[in-house]
């Protein structure tokens, strides 16, 4: 039985711990640096009060990495707690004020007292080059996604014909913005000249695109206010594209040979719909360690894809999807689940019966996605690649 529990509020520069003992009395309060000598320094003051320590952080990453890894690194009993647990639990707390002290105080109470809370453990050296790799493939998506809307913004405000002829996911399209962005400069280079530089740069099926460019710029011969400026924008934003299509092209060649590279790689890819992007995002959540949550209801649970009840008074059997749960596990499980209903006879079958019993697509989706979390837990622990079902033929 823990004598001492220390809750650290993480701070970009600094943290706060507080040490309780059993009765909930604090025994230290201190403000550290976020830096390996601090931390270290603290470490050891709260030893000193005793070795039978827990510790509760209410961030599990990013700012709070050093601080974990020296905890971890020294055998230490580590809880997370999510910050919006904590919060709502504050005010249950006297005082109505928010300092790193009292949120502290609360952190370190809350492990005092619960039982339910996870233990984190050393992360894989796999899981965690996953995870920066993937991240970083996020943040090119969503800055590729966030361009592309600007381009077709600027577009729009020249030529709609244009914006709606092309499309801009195509790498044809926007290798055509970095030479011709108006109506007019198209229909001056008219169709043969056209097709043959689109060809000279590679572009497939050249002659339809500009074809398709050719007949939007004959629909428009009004010239619009500051479309030479832009124009500029437009063949800015469409090189900016392209640069982003090339890293992302670059970061997926690295997922898939580090995820290829991991013990759990044949398993999980075997499953219908899990490529090797989809994979790496699930080892970057669980690390592929399935004895982290115990059983498949609570992987799935921390998926985000089993519904909880939220029930009152004569309501009951009100299922809604759970508060708390990873985001990016839940697009595994939903994405790979929409992929199989195209790829595998199995789950084709089964979104069928679930959308004949009534339930709308998302709902079916999502039951299916449920199903296939129990399916890859019972793969992973033993160890088996899945195995396609074979379609029954008459005897002979």
């Amino acid at each position: 039985m823990p004598q001492i529990w220390a809750g650290v509020d993480i701070g970009k520069t600094h943290h706060h711990c507080v040490v309780l003992d059993a009765e909930g009395k604090r025994l230290l309060s201190r403000r550290v640096l976020n830096d390996e000598s601090e931390l270290l320094g603290l470490l050891g003051a709260v030893l000193d009060i005793d070795e039978d320590a827990v510790w509760a952080v209410d961030v599990a990453d990013g700012m709070a990495t050093l601080l974990i890894n020296v905890l971890l690194n020294h055998s230490q009993r580590l809880l997370y707690i999510p910050g919006l647990a904590v919060n709502r639990a504050s005010a249950g707390y006297r005082g109505t004020g928010k300092t790193d002290a009292k949120d502290a105080t609360v952190i370190a109470d809350q492990a005092r007292m619960r039982r339910d809370l996870t233990v984190l453990q050393p992360d894989d050296e796999h899981a965690v080059e996953l995870r920066v790799l993937t991240n970083r493939r996020a943040d090119l998506s969503a800055d590729r996604t966030r361009r592309i809307n600007r381009l077709r913004g600027q577009l729009t405000t020249i030529s709609p014909a244009l914006e709606r002829s092309l499309d801009l996911g195509n790498v044809g399209p926007l290798i055509l913005l970095t030479g011709y962005q108006t109506p007019a400069a198209l229909r001056r280079t008219g169709h043969k000249r056209l097709v043959t530089w689109l060809r000279n740069r590679h572009v497939r099926a050249a002659e339809d695109l500009a074809t398709a460019a050719l007949e939007a710029a004959e629909r428009q011969h009004t010239v619009l206010p500051g479309e030479k400026i832009t124009a500029q924008m437009i063949h800015t934003l469409a090189k900016e594209v392209m640069d982003l299509n090339g890293q992302l092209a670059e970061i997926d060649k690295l997922i898939e040979a580090r995820f290829r590279e991991h013990e759990l790689a044949e398993v999980i890819s075997s499953m219908p719909g899990i490529g090797p992007l989809l994979g790496a995002e699930f080892l970057a959540s669980t690390a592929g360690d399935m004895s982290r949550y115990g059983s498949a209801d609570r992987l799935a649970s921390f998926a985000g894809v089993a519904p909880v009840p939220r029930d009152s008074g004569n309501i009951s059997g009100n299922l809604h999807r759970p508060r708390r749960y990873h985001r990016g596990l839940q697009r595994v499980f939903y994405t790979s689940a929409l992929i199989s209903i195209r790829s595998c006879e199995a789950s084709r079958r089964f979104y069928a019966r679930k959308r004949a019993e009534g339930k709308r697509h998302t709902q079916a989706v999502l039951a299916l996605a449920r199903r296939r979390v129990n399916v890859l837990w019972a793969l992973i622990r033993d160890g088996q690649c899945y195995q396609l079902e074979l379609p029954v033929t008459a005897a002979s």
